[in-house]
């Protein structure tokens, strides 16, 4: 349950990140801050962080698949 939880505060950390890196390229679109390739490289960071927890969580069997083709 708490991979469950951890995958979904990541899933929503990376959505947070791709908003503010939206919001930062509209408004320092004439100064010349850097504040969009923060947001990039945050979100980078956090999908590799979310890939890697569910990678871990399906390779550890806590997590499982779902979907009606596959089989069992």
């Amino acid at each position: 349950m708490l991979l469950k939880i951890l995958i979904v505060i990541l899933f929503v950390a990376v959505l947070v990140s791709l908003s503010s890196g939206l919001v930062f390229l509209f408004k320092d679109q004439e100064s010349g801050r850097k504040r969009v390739l923060y947001a990039l490289g945050t979100r980078v960071c956090l999908a590799a962080a979310l890939l890697g927890l569910v990678f871990y969580g399906l390779v550890s069997g806590d997590l499982g698949m779902g979907a009606p083709w596959h089989g069992q």
